[in-house]
């Protein structure tokens, strides 16, 4: 008997590895991409911040100086961990509240509908560097077509990319560009919101404000939570608008007047492929991961006890 029970054992258990094979020969081709691409770069660059490296010398051995230099000898860190703040804070709600404008007013059943749907998003997936050359001019002080704009006003317009005070509004502003994408996600929810939600509401006498807020916006609050967390993570690696219309660019210029638009990732990418201190960059990309991923925890922990989710109770 024990001969027989061994045989069908091991029958199962070769019929167990050859499922379980598989299984992993499907998604070998992804967890070797991301061990190569992503695992393994993100190790090595943890090692690289703990270094003095440079392209033209090996990496020596420093501990966290790197990250002590950062702190108390780097002004220009400070500067420009403000002025990515500085355009989170502004950017981001900026971008949800006219997005989600945009999206109630597509959000109707009329002809044509999706012609105005196509031209809003557009814009979103267009070149960013192409789009950076475009708004260089839309924001030229002698011709650009804002001050021209305000000319016909007679208004004088800000010296904007060239002013201190107006370079980060002038991006901000700019920013709007973008988001088709954040509109697109938006419209989706509300497409997925109950109709006989309103119409229960309008029972209970309640007129387009008090059902856009008590219904439209709970059942949204997904999307919205989603949308908050994506344009924060994507506002903190802002760079390529600085770095084509701000002189970020040319070596020695750090991004703007007075350092108005060195950014953080733009002051990364100084740091590595400007000055080739790989070392002290790695270090400011790890700060920046771990500065990201606790705005994603807070923001997550927060929208807990505030987004609604059908089906769900809410505790």
């Amino acid at each position: 008997m024990r001969p027989l029970k061994t045989m069908h054992r091991s029958r199962r258990d070769a019929s167990w590895i050859r499922k379980h094979l598989t299984g992993y020969g499907f998604v070998s081709p992804w967890i070797i991409g991301f061990i190569l691409l992503t695992a393994g770069p993100m190790i090595f660059s943890l090692y690289l911040s703990l270094t003095r490296a440079t392209l033209l010398s090996p990496p020596k051995w420093v501990g966290l100086d790197n990250y002590l230099h950062m702190v108390a000898d780097d002004p220009l860190f400070f500067t420009s961990l403000w002025n990515t703040v500085y355009f989170v804070a502004f950017s981001v709600p900026l971008g949800l509240l006219v997005s989600l404008i945009l999206a109630l007013l597509l959000h109707q059943r009329l002809k044509g509908i999706g012609v105005f749907r196509t031209v809003f998003f557009l814009p979103s997936i267009t070149n960013m560097v192409a789009v950076s050359v475009l708004w260089l001019w839309i924001f030229n002080p002698e011709f650009g077509l804002i001050n021209t704009f305000l000319d016909a006003f007679g208004i004088r317009g800000p010296m904007w990319l060239q002013s201190e005070s107006w370079a980060k509004p002038a991006l901000i502003i700019m920013s709007l560009w973008g988001i088709g994408g954040t509109m697109i996600i938006f419209l989706a929810a509300l497409q997925g919101v109950p109709q006989n939600l309103y119409e229960a509401a309008e029972l209970d006498g309640a007129g387009k404000i008090r059902k856009f807020w008590h219904v439209t916006l709970p059942m949204i609050s997904p999307a919205f939570v989603f949308n908050l967390i994506i344009g924060v993570i994507g506002s903190f690696q802002v760079f390529t608008q600085a770095f084509v219309m701000t002189g970020g660019a040319q070596p020695g210029s750090e991004g703007g007047p007075n350092n108005a638009t060195l950014f953080y990732v733009l002051y990364l990418y100084k740091k590595a492929f400007q000055e080739f201190r790989m070392g002290y960059a790695s270090a400011l990309a790890w700060v920046l991961f771990i500065i990201i991923l606790l705005c994603t925890v807070v923001l997550m922990k927060m929208s807990k006890s505030r987004v609604y989710y059908e089906g769900v109770d809410q505790k």
